[in-house]
């Protein structure tokens, strides 16, 4: 294949152009948000995990402060009763058995107050805890929401540049020989750069140098002919200085 020495130069700059193409794309795959988003992501699982054992948790002896408040109340009213239906008077009878009974009475309550004391110290220590969980799960959740937003902006600039650069691309394509960028394009999709600039004895697609034989070769060649290195067969660009 034969092509304009100018036209063969200008393939530099549609290298450079995919060379910054690759670039963004492996800029979107490896941006440092993305590994903290993922940090991010599972702490904020483990906080929110918490937060729901801590409020289950609190739950369960709410429920039990609750359940004893009424039991204690049943008691009190019992009680109420139980002097009411004394002061109204009855037997001897009636009245041993209902003071024996306000006695048991007394005793259940005590028991209960004191269940239910224990109870609501357990419960102010784990409404604490749950507090805590549902700050601590709050800051995680702001941390991930702030590498997301992080991540998001990061990926617009990178849509903006991959878009000016592809524009750019496009109207380089137009300006080159279609058999030509065919060639480049089917390099650089097998070996990931379609050209290079010889570089004194170096190839400046892969940075290897030419051995004697090859680069003989490549110097004798037409100016107009289309070489291509023979480590990683990408179009070497001759300059002046390179055909001599």
């Amino acid at each position: 294949m034969k092509a304009d020495p100018a036209v063969q130069r200008r393939l530099l700059d549609l290298a450079e152009c995919d060379a910054e193409l690759n670039r963004v794309n492996h800029r979107r795959r490896t941006l440092p948000e993305l590994e903290e988003i993922d940090t991010a992501e599972r702490d904020a699982k483990a906080k929110r995990d918490s937060l729901v054992a801590a409020q289950t948790a609190f739950g369960d002896i709410d429920r039990d402060a609750k359940r004893l408040e009424g039991e204690i109340e049943q008691v009190r009213a019992r009680e109420d009763r139980d002097r009411r239906m004394m002061e109204a008077g009855g037997s001897s009878k009636q009245l041993e058995d209902l003071q024996h009974e306000l006695q048991t009475l007394a005793r259940r309550q005590g028991i209960l107050e004191d269940e239910l004391l224990e109870v609501m110290e357990r419960r102010e220590a784990l409404e604490t805890d749950v507090a805590r969980a549902r700050e601590e799960a709050s800051a995680a959740e702001e941390k991930l929401a702030d590498a997301q937003h992080r991540r998001d902006e990061a990926l617009v600039d990178l849509e903006t540049a991959e878009a000016k650069r592809t524009t750019e691309r496009e109207l380089m394509v137009k300006g080159l020989p279609e058999n030509l960028v065919v060639l480049y394009d089917r390099i650089r999709a097998q070996k990931g750069v379609g050209a290079g600039l010889l570089q004194g004895t170096r190839c400046g697609a892969c940075r290897i140098e030419l051995d004697r034989s090859a680069l003989a070769e490549v110097r004798d060649a037409d100016a107009d002919d289309v070489v291509r290195c023979e480590e990683c067969g990408a179009i070497l660009v001759r300059t002046k200085e390179t055909a001599r």
